[in-house]
């Protein structure tokens, strides 16, 4: 267990008895659950228990994986599970980042090989000031949250959004955490040394490496080609079609490369003799190193190699000739076009593409009923006016698989690209809508997160949201060793990074902002972590590419409509006396339930602080709405004057009169006529003026 004032995660990492079928993708899985009795609260579901993630215990997930996963050693293959739960929570100290450095502690105590120590931290800026793992009050006031994990000497994960911080101010944010990081990883190798049990590093089983050579001879001049091929499908399909060879041929005919017949050709002979005796070589001669040996390698070996040759020349590629995949420099970003407009009964919407990546962003205005309720520790209801939600269907590349509920990437994705738009919206006074935003990716090769930056930000203009300023997103990559490809050993920094970047390189970072500062980033590390001047080049080259991007975005065309949809909801919000609201409420709700009958307006919110907001479909529904909750909670001043008032009732001493619906005053007999009354029943049903007396 962890503790962070009362604050308490408890984590523990099980691991498989027996190995699981070797994959380039680590078999690991990470649950993190705030359980509600850590507040003191009991779950309101029917069974009183906590069940599905929250999106919000995802991205925790997520946060805890992402820097395990790189210090995880090649082949090891056992399935590791990492459990994490809330026992305990203070309401003032975060169970997110306690939660990673309790999974941090726990796997170095465990027997899984994991190369090194990480810990991870939040970080806040308050009066220019920066504070480590602040509490919730302090985060409140502050103008950055950042998430970061890391190990006494590198960087392996930040995450997080602030209010357009320079990268100046971001790095040197990360560099307190990096201190704070490297003091925590100290005191988890003192506890290793003490509790710590033996790692399992007879369990990790490589490749045979004369198999990546062969790969390399039977494959590599075709990889050549194929890492040639600017479009994605048709290089996809090449590299599926030599991999298949290779399989082939390793696993199933057999190979022994030409260096290994350099040596007596006795000792082939007995090679092939001892694997099958009934294998012959055709005419008694070996054709170009061509030797039949029945299996050789397995298929899954021969899968594994493939992918990390592959990987290599394309870095190499990338290196030697300055040229990627798609005829790309390093600094150079592809095509882009943007469409605003193209959904005509949506609220907003827009199409956005980057070379091979495009999504579809649409924008729903509404009233506060579509705001998207949050379950939290926290004994509050809490509920956004504004999020992004993320579709990642499997048809965006090329392929055939289940759709449903989002998965953790689509949440993650969602969320990044949320955080980056958040900044730039109005405040509710000045447009008193919930917003929610759609991006479904039509197509993906690289960054498609980003690109639903920057199709939410039309969308979000088509919608008639006056935004601050348009943001952008790019995502950058990293080739970190280049002498071993024929440079000069300084790391390559990749613009607007493609699906086999990513995958090949060394780094994902994602930043979204404006030409000025960021709103939100992400980065993940697939090497054990990077210094601060590669993240400060690889920061300042992605603002370099943002400002690119948002000048593309200017000549979207058809341009965003920047005014509201007909389609769209009327809102128009007001302020009564508070302790007139009951007026509008009624017995029952019957009062307000009337006004929705009679007007036709879609809602009324009526709240405890004198705030009425109203949702009507026109603005005449709207008009009439607001007349009548002006009369009901009108404050009659005396000597102001009311026409054409009804007589509701008839008393001796005078008539009362309806001065507003609902509302009444009494007329003293003698105020009823000029002239002199018997009784106050002789005047008439309408009295043409009244005015009010003490």
């Amino acid at each position: 267990m962890v503790t962070d004032g009362e604050t308490i995660v408890y984590c523990s990492v099980c691991m498989a008895d027996t190995p699981s079928d070797p994959s380039d993708f680590f078999p690991m899985s990470v649950h993190y659950q705030e359980r509600l009795s850590a507040a003191g609260r009991t779950s309101g579901g029917f069974f009183k228990r906590e069940g599905r993630a929250k999106d919000h215990e995802v991205l925790v997930c997520r946060l805890i994986d992402r820097p395990l996963r790189p210090t995880m050693p090649k082949g090891f293959y056992y399935e590791t599970q990492i459990l994490s739960w809330v026992f305990s929570y203070d309401g003032i100290h975060s169970p997110d980042c306690v939660a990673v450095t309790a999974a941090g502690i726990a796997m170095a105590l465990s027997e899984v090989p994991n190369k090194q120590t990480i810990a991870g931290v939040r970080i806040g800026m308050i009066n220019d000031q920066f504070v480590v793992n602040p509490t919730t009050e302090q985060m409140e006031d502050s103008e950055l949250d950042l998430m970061m994990a890391g190990t006494d000497s590198a960087i392996l994960m930040i995450e997080g959004f602030c209010d357009f911080l320079t990268e100046e101010k971001l790095l040197q944010a990360v560099e307190t955490g990096q201190v704070a990081i490297r003091e925590i990883c100290k005191a988890i190798d003192v506890l290793v040394q003490t509790c710590g049990k033996k790692k399992m590093v007879e369990a990790i089983n490589l490749p045979p490496a004369e198999l990546y050579r062969h790969v390399e001879d039977i494959s590599g001049d075709e990889l050549v080609k194929a890492l040639q091929i600017k479009e994605k499908i048709p290089r996809r399909k090449a590299l599926s079609a030599l991999e298949e060879k290779v399989i082939m041929i390793l696993s199933e005919q057999g190979y022994v490369s030409k260096d290994e017949l350099s040596g007596p050709i006795e000792n082939l002979a007995d090679i092939v003799e001892e694997e099958d005796e009934d294998e012959v070589i055709e005419d008694g001669e070996v054709d170009e190193g061509d030797v039949h040996i029945k299996p050789l390698f397995s298929e899954v070996d021969v899968k594994l190699v493939f992918k990390e040759v592959s990987s290599k020349y394309l870095r190499r590629r990338i290196v030697e000739g300055e040229k990627r995949s798609d005829g790309r420099s390093a600094c150079e970003l592809r095509p882009i076009n943007s469409q605003c407009g193209i959904l005509p009964r949506a609220h907003g919407s827009a199409l956005f593409t980057r070379g091979e990546t495009q999504a579809l962003a649409v924008v729903t205005l509404g009233d506060y009923q579509m705001a998207q309720r949050i379950d939290t520790l926290v004994d509050t209801e809490e509920s956004k006016s504004f999020y992004l939600q993320y579709t990642f269907p499997p048809s965006s590349v090329g392929e055939v698989g289940r759709t449903g509920a989002p998965n953790r990437r689509e949440i993650g994705h969602g969320m990044l690209a949320e955080r980056a738009l958040e900044p730039v919206l109005p405040a509710e006074v000045d447009f008193p809508y919930t917003i929610r935003v759609e991006s479904t990716i039509t197509e993906s090769n690289g960054s498609s997160s980003m690109a639903s930056v920057c199709g939410g930000c039309l969308a979000l203009q088509d919608a008639g949201v006056p935004i601050k300023f348009p943001v952008a997103g790019i995502a950058m990559g990293l080739v970190l060793d280049t002498q071993e490809f024929g440079g000069d050993g300084t790391p390559l920094i990749l613009s607007d990074i493609t699906g086999s970047e990513d995958a090949s390189g060394d780094m994902d970072l994602k930043v979204a902002g404006n030409e000025h500062g960021i709103s939100a980033f992400q980065m993940d590390i697939k090497v054990v972590g990077i210094t601060l001047p590669v993240m400060e080049q690889a920061l300042l080259q992605a603002r370099d590419g943002r400002k690119h991007i948002l000048n593309e975005m200017l000549k979207c065309s058809p341009p965003p409509c920047k005014a509201l949809s007909p389609h769209a909801p009327v809102i128009h919000v007001m302020k009564v006396k508070p302790n007139k609201v009951n007026l509008i409420i009624g017995s029952g709700g019957r009062t307000i339930k009337s006004i929705l009958e009679e007007t036709g307006v879609y809602a009324i919110d009526a709240r405890d602080d004198g705030t009425v907001k109203i949702t009507a479909r026109d603005m005449e529904s709207l008009e009439k709405s607001k007349n009548i909750i002006t009369n009901l909670t009108m404050v009659p001043k005396v000597g102001e004057i009311f026409r054409n008032c009804e007589i509701k009732t008839i008393a001796p001493y005078g008539a009362f009169v309806e001065i507003a619906p609902g509302r009444e005053g009494l007329c003293h007999i003698s105020e009823l006529s000029s002239s002199w009354l018997a009784k106050a029943e002789d005047v008439r049903k309408y009295i043409t003026c009244f005015t009010l007396c003490l």
